[in-house]
């Protein structure tokens, strides 16, 4: 028998911000990655989670202009407006 696996195809979303930067932990909250704060650790911790491809664990990681957080299928590109 024969398995063909499907590669699940990247989705990138955009994310507009209006300060100098936004922590890591606040910004997978406010894209919806994740529910709650702890959650939101957890993540992190469990060393899922990339800035501009490099696993990250500092939950207080401040992302910035042009910066790229990449979770599962989903690479979110940060955008400042100012």
């Amino acid at each position: 028998m024969r398995v063909k696996l499907k590669k699940a195809e990247r989705r990138e979303e955009i994310i507009k911000i209006d300060t100098d930067f936004i922590k890591l932990g606040s910004l997978l909250k406010f894209s919806g990655i994740a529910e709650t704060g702890s959650h939101a650790k957890t993540i992190i911790e469990e060393k899922r989670v990339r800035v501009n491809g490099e696993i990250c664990t500092a939950r207080g990681k401040k992302i910035r202009n042009g910066d790229t957080v990449s979770f599962k299928e989903t690479d979110l590109k940060i955008v400042n407006e100012n």
